[in-house]
């Protein structure tokens, strides 16, 4: 009997150790099971990294060489995303992808964070301009437009004056034109004097001027007057030449959407930019593969493929530069022969207007809101893993009085500086700006493929002359040719700037990280700032 006991107390010990190991191992499986992360972009996937530690496996799906505002989610991504625990994106505004990507996801237990949740979007974007003609104070001086003509025909050249019924030191001109009473008013291009000089097109559109003092506010307005275009049902009586011009513009449109013969070759567009902002003037370039004499070249846009292709009258060659207005638009670049028909034409390419909703999705490069990107993101990981909540808490600390340091670097370097100006290519760093009281000024569209025509060239040197800037920054890692030639042509140096929206290639051999990319801009900035 004892020795029966014995084998059934020996036997419970047994049981009872094995369903402990159990029980442990099963915990040590939970405590130690990597959370699975999935991040936007660089400076989200950076963030997550400092505060998730070894803790947590964070992925980046944006990856160096492709567009976090343009993205297109692959079937993989939105399978890792399923699979995930946590999600993290900035905001709609940045990654316009995020919302369908979201309603294609199933996963009910994912926790997302929207890293730009208790930071108020603001538009740092907008210059100190009018935009598009619109008044922003009451004019000081009365102006009139002289020379117009009852009307024009398609062809005409349209020459006018603006007059001030005083003498004044300001020279800084826009004009501006609008086709319909709903329509918004646009910036006319290469218009930058009191003097208008612009060939008439098939429509009439009613114009303005507008007189800006050094401050860039508007010093004096005309009022709005009708150019009105009438071609006589497309009859012109007074100038045969005229006549030939519109019947030969009216063929090559017909050409350019009908002509698709076998012989017609293909044009490549260089100089295309992954977004632009409204008022950016875009600069394409025209390229054939071969040689060729003929250089009659047509450009046209539409706004979208139920529309009709319109040729742009002041587009002559194979460089195109045009004006942006606040809608996206197609473009295309045909070349006609001697007789004028189609020998070569591009596929249409689109022109997207991004405004970012009028809102500036970049605060990450904010070191103070950066932190609270981060507190965002820490709550995200102990949502989805409390057991972490000690390991996020003292990360993101440590993280946060990083970018503290970081933002008293920037401050100590910038409080005192008298030129508070920078010049840039991509309109990036309001926050930025914002945040130590400087001046980002934006030369918008500028191609580092295509060389700018000399008159946007003059355009930018007097911007440069205006605000007694010694460098234009140029977005990090974009082709430097084109760059040297407009500093070149300025007076100017050059410098990177770096939207931080991926990583440079310097940086990762290095392993260095957000912080470090900011202190290089830092550094940058003193070029100019100073």
């Amino acid at each position: 009997m004892k020795r029966n006991w014995l084998v059934i107390i020996l036997f419970s010990l047994i049981l009872s150790v094995t369903l402990l190991g159990c029980n442990q191992n099963e915990n040590a499986s939970t405590t130690n099971g990597e959370l699975s992360v999935v991040t936007s972009f660089y400076p989200m996937y950076e963030f997550t990294q400092q505060v998730a530690g070894d803790r947590a496996d964070v992925s980046l799906m944006v990856s160096a060489g492709e567009d976090a505002h343009h993205y297109e989610p692959s079937a993989q991504d939105v399978a890792g995303v399923s699979k995930a625990d946590v999600f993290v994106y900035s905001s709609e505004e940045m990654e316009h992808w995020v919302e369908s990507l979201l309603n294609t996801v199933e996963n009910d237990n994912l926790v997302i964070a929207r890293t730009a949740d208790g930071v108020d979007l603001v538009d740092t974007e907008s210059s100190d301009h009018a935009h598009a003609g619109e008044q922003n104070q009451e004019s000081n001086g009365n102006m009139t437009i002289q020379g117009v003509a009852d009307h024009y025909h398609t062809g005409d050249m349209i020459e006018l004056t603006a007059e001030l019924d005083e003498d004044v030191e300001y020279d800084h001109w826009h004009w501006y034109k609008k086709e319909h009473a709903d329509a918004e008013w646009e910036a006319v291009p290469n218009q930058g004097g009191s003097e208008f000089e612009y060939e008439a097109s098939g429509e009439s559109f009613k114009l303005r001027a507008v007189l800006f003092d050094d401050s860039h506010n508007e010093y004096a307005a005309s009022e709005s007057i009708e150019i009105v275009i009438d071609d006589h049902n497309g009859h012109h009586h007074e100038n045969d030449e005229e006549d030939t011009h519109d019947h030969d513009q009216a063929d090559s449109e017909e050409s350019s959407q009908g002509n698709e013969h076998e012989s017609v070759q293909s044009v490549e567009i260089v100089g295309l930019a992954d977004h632009y902002h409204t008022g950016d003037v875009v600069t394409l370039e025209a390229e054939l593969s071969e040689d060729v004499n003929y250089d009659h070249w047509h450009w046209y846009i539409r706004e979208n493929e139920a529309e009709e292709w319109e040729a742009l009258s002041d587009q002559g060659t194979s460089h195109f530069e045009y004006k942006t207005t606040g809608e996206s638009f197609e473009v295309r670049a045909v070349l006609f022969d001697d007789d004028h028909n189609t020998y070569a034409e591009s596929e249409p390419l689109s022109i997207v207007i991004d405004d970012h909703e009028s809102h500036d999705p970049h605060i990450w490069l904010d070191p103070v809101l950066a932190q609270e990107q981060v507190n965002i993101i820490r709550d995200a990981l102990i949502e989805a893993d409390p057991d972490g909540k000690d390991i996020y808490e003292k990360n993101a600390e440590a993280f946060n009085e990083e970018l503290q340091t970081l933002d008293q670097e920037y401050q100590d370097v910038l409080k005192d500086v008298e030129n508070r100006a920078f010049v840039v290519q991509h309109q990036a760093f309001g926050y930025l700006a914002q945040r130590y009281n400087l001046e980002q000024i934006a030369i918008g569209g500028l191609s580092t493929e295509v060389e700018p025509s000399p008159s946007r060239i003059s355009e930018i040197a007097d911007l440069v002359e205006e605000h007694n800037v010694p460098v234009i920054y140029y977005q990090q890692g974009a082709n430097s040719a084109i760059a040297e030639t407009v500093a070149t042509e300025t007076g100017t140096e050059t410098a990177a700037l770096s939207d931080l929206e991926v990583l440079s290639q310097e940086l990762q051999d290095e392993d260095l990280g957000y912080v470090e990319a900011m202190r290089q801009n830092l550094k940058s900035l003193q070029l100019s700032i100073k």
